[in-house]
């Protein structure tokens, strides 16, 4: 689709997406072709992350759009589709967008103003995160690492298999990399899916050095001076600047905090939803309790604990915003500390990441 991997491929008018839930075990490919089936992949993780269900979203609406077009199949598939993962705004975004598009137009040129539309979503996309990484890279750029190259730390998988193209908290290490600045990337395995499993997949096929922790290492690895930065990607970003994103990002901003190490927020802006106050309203998805169970390796699944014990599988925590060093997107460096979106204050880069100005 463009310069750098996608975890999507058009062929005409059919989509094919990477499975996410078989690696880093097996690479294979699978066509959807129905809106049941996108919906379907986005409820399994099959695809996964906050940009890349949007844009799924969007195809799985053109698709569901060439089975029936009326108005009532319309608010069905919308409904259906936004069901499947509630926390990410970008899925509820990408669907009222294609939605708002199509609904003017009569039902037989629905279908293919919507496949355009997701189109342009994903074109949107990739060049919201190359612009993320670019101002990453500066971030990167003015702070100094405490050895002899630069340690950052990074939880979950915001690389190119959570986007359309190059990724959000990845996309400035790629950057970075590839201008030769020597770096390392503590990728913390993020139970119980182990989405860390996929950044590390990511950095050994671009060539960036990394090693993989258990997620409770973060805050000694911290405290020790051996990190000079944290950076995740946002499901969904409050308009004050509260942050949700996968489970144990709280706690690593706790650490980063009390370690005087940068936080850094890395999403597109339509991972920000004006609409919610604060992280108090995002809804927090519970998933199935045998994630919890059982223990996923490349010879199938392990049960570890049996099927009735009680377990919680929250999805997602909320780093306030006063944690949040930075919120990059493509709109520029924000500082949600000053408040957001409305009067949004775009950070010295300089000033913001020496912990003695930490807030």
């Amino acid at each position: 689709m463009n310069d750098t991997p996608s975890p999507l491929r058009l062929d005409g008018d059919r989509l094919f997406i990477l499975d996410q839930t078989l690696l880093p075990f097996a690479k294979q490919e699978v066509a959807l072709e129905t809106g049941a089936q996108a919906a379907r992949a986005i409820a399994t993780m099959q695809v996964r992350g906050a940009p890349l269900i949007g844009a799924i979203g969007a195809f799985g609406l053109a698709l569901a759009l060439r089975e029936a077009a009326d108005d009532a199949a319309l608010e069905r598939a919308v409904r259906a589709l936004g069901a499947t993962r509630p926390t990410a705004v970008n899925l509820a975004w990408a669907l009222h967008r294609v939605g708002t598009h199509v609904r003017p137009l009569p039902p037989a040129a629905r279908a293919a103003a919507a496949w355009r539309e997701a189109l342009a979503i994903c074109d949107e996309d990739r060049a919201a995160n190359r612009r993320i990484g670019e101002l990453t890279l500066q971030l990167m750029q003015a702070i100094t690492p405490r050895s002899d190259r630069m340690n950052l730390m990074t939880h979950c998988n915001a690389g190119w298999l959570a986007t359309t193209g190059w990724g959000t908290a990845l996309a400035g290490i790629y950057l970075a990399h590839a201008a030769g600045i020597d770096l390392h990337v503590w990728v913390s395995e993020t139970r119980p899916r182990n989405q860390g499993l996929l950044t590390a997949w990511e950095l050994a096929g671009a060539g960036v050095p990394h090693t993989v922790i258990a997620d409770n290492a973060a805050g000694q690895l911290m405290r020790e001076g051996e990190v000079d930065a944290v950076i995740i990607g946002a499901d969904r970003v409050a308009a004050n600047g509260d942050v949700a994103n996968k489970v144990g990002s709280y706690l690593k901003a706790l650490a980063a905090r009390d370690s005087g190490l940068p936080f850094w927020v890395a999403a597109p802006w339509s991972t920000v939803d004006e609409g919610c106050a604060g992280g108090a309203s995002i809804p927090i998805e519970a998933r199935d309790g045998e994630e919890l169970r059982l223990v996923r390796g490349a010879a199938g699944r392990v049960r570890q604990l049996g099927r009735d014990s009680p377990v919680a599988n929250p999805a997602f925590d909320i780093t306030p915003a006063h944690l949040v060093t930075a919120l990059i997107t493509e709109r520029g460096i924000v500082d949600p500390a000053q408040g957001m979106p409305e009067g949004v204050h775009f950070a010295n880069t300089s000033e913001r990441n020496d912990p003695q100005n930490l807030k």
